[in-house]
């Protein structure tokens, strides 16, 4: 039911406006709060603090679902599964879901009861919620790569080529195996991921594997997925295009790749 909703608010909420909304590079606070009354948002966070206490499965279906839909304009999960987690994990009481607000530094004074967290230990609270940034951005990757398949099956068995359809021809069956087979076994490792960390047993280099593996599967998809379109997968109107556009950064922030490969080899040759 939870993915119902997620799926049917990206499809009539967020999908007919996207195009309008990159235009004036802005979302409208409106969709922000219909968001929040659908439970779509921070719903891992205490149920004292107005969000609903679930675990980490419910805010990976809103990734997963914003991800098919190719609406990457709403930055939902920057605001619930990223920042979220720092004031709900180390904030003072005051500062605890504090109502979003402008703020202006101009000759402020930060007393010391505004501090997140304690005094000289922020890397280490970075070092504590980096794994849940890591395993979302894997998900929306995977997600992402799912739609991009589903695309390009839909595209290849209804575009006609040599008497028949491409999806007929060998060299376009076997990219279309290969592709879904990449997109089962990474699906099956996120799956996996999230699991363990809805139980708190995920692990720092878990999150680096699944962040640079599935970002840049991601990436190859979107690739093949392009090409399987011919030139019509160049073009801005087909959504094939968007997620080429937009799978690139994926494999920068949160850490760029090469930076996870580091992490996970300094664990294998270090463990503690």
């Amino acid at each position: 039911m939870f993915r119902e909703s997620a799926r049917a608010f990206f499809e009539n909420d967020c999908k007919p406006f996207h195009g309008e909304w990159e235009e004036k590079g802005e979302v409208p606070r409106e969709l922000w709060k219909h968001a929040g009354d659908l439970g779509l948002l921070s719903n891992m966070v205490p149920e004292e603090y107005g969000g609903l206490g679930l675990d980490c499965k419910y805010p990976a279906i809103v990734w997963e679902e914003q991800s098919y839909s190719g609406c990457t304009g709403p930055g939902f999960a920057m605001h619930s599964d990223i920042v979220a987690p720092y004031i709900t994990n180390y904030g003072t009481e005051e500062q605890k879901a504090q109502d979003t607000c402008e703020l202006f530094f101009e000759d402020l004074r930060v007393p010391a009861s505004a501090m997140l967290g304690p005094e000289d230990k922020g890397f280490y609270c970075v070092m504590q919620e980096l794994p849940q940034e890591r395993l979302l951005i894997a998900d929306m990757g995977v997600a992402s790569a799912e739609a991009v398949f589903e695309m390009s099956r839909t595209y290849t068995t209804e575009r006609k080529a040599f008497k028949g359809a491409l999806s007929d021809l060998q060299t376009v069956s076997h990219k279309l195996a290969e592709m879904k087979t990449d997109v089962c076994v990474g699906r099956a490792f996120v799956d996996q991921c999230i699991a363990l960390h809805s139980e708190h047993k995920l692990k720092s280099d878990q999150a680096s594997m699944a962040k640079y593996w599935c970002t840049d599967l991601q990436n190859k998809i979107a690739d093949h997925g392009v090409q399987l379109h011919g030139g019509w997968g160049y073009m801005w109107e087909y959504d094939v295009c968007k997620h080429y556009v937009d799978a690139r950064v994926q494999s920068i922030y949160g850490g760029a790749n090469e930076i996870m490969k580091e992490l996970i080899g300094r664990q294998i040759t270090n463990p503690r």
